[in-house]
């Protein structure tokens, strides 16, 4: 999930400033569950720019605002309102922004969204970050849990001799040592020979940006 934080309304007015015209785009994904850009928010966007004068010349809510065949389709089912339009606003996160932009390249396309992780819905509201997504999963030997991501100093090999007796970090003494969690997780399962191993500095040349995967389709195996 790409945890998100609809942008202040002054700022998003402030950007808007030089269009007149807008269109109001939404995702049923994400930013529905992140209560940023469903149905209510988009309605309720365009209530608050219709407030300030400017004219909106329709709304849609993509199914999934980062997937490029459905923003092809539903764009065109809607493409009269998206014509009309001098400026996209995009209530979604940044891939979704681009995707949208990049299908409609002759349109100004304005995010209204700050994507902030990727993270764990633990309930309505209220989210954690879990993963960095580093192209490189260590998970098996942590027994689930990410030393990269949830150690504020993204240890590998741990713990570090700054976490207090009571297995909080150091570095924010609210939060509960990662290392300290795996250790018991591994103690728990009968799994602590992991312990044992030490990891390598990390690759990093996995995050040379923009990454891009390629999925291809195995074939089929003919009928003898």
């Amino acid at each position: 999930m790409i945890i998100q934080k609809q942008k202040p309304f002054e700022k998003i007015q402030e950007i808007l400033q030089e269009y007149e015209k807008i269109f109001i785009a939404g995702c049923a994904d994400c930013a529905t569950t992140c209560k940023t850009g469903g149905e209510d928010e988009v309605a309720e966007m365009k209530t608050r720019l219709e407030g300030i004068g400017k004219t909106v010349t329709g709304t849609v809510v993509y199914d999934t605002a980062c997937l490029l065949g459905e923003v092809r389709k539903t764009t065109a089912e809607n493409q009269a309102a998206v014509d009309q339009a001098d400026a996209i606003l995009v209530l979604a996160c940044g891939n979704g922004v681009q995707t949208i932009g990049d299908h409609l390249e002759s349109k100004p396309v304005i995010p209204g969204v700050d994507p902030l992780f990727i993270g764990e819905v633990i309930r309505a509201g209220k989210y954690e970050e879990k993963c960095q997504a580093c192209g490189e999963c260590i998970l098996d030997l942590t027994d689930g849990i990410c030393p990269l991501t949830r150690c504020p100093k993204g240890l590998l090999n741990g713990p570090c001799g700054g976490y207090t007796k009571d297995g909080k970090c150091e570095v924010d003494p609210d939060k509960d040592c990662a290392w300290i969690l795996i250790y018991e997780r591994l103690k728990e399962r009968g799994h602590l020979d992991k312990m044992r191993q030490i990891l390598p500095p990390k690759d990093y040349s996995e995050l040379h940006r923009p990454r891009r995967h390629m999925w291809e389709r195995p074939e089929k195996k003919k009928k003898a």
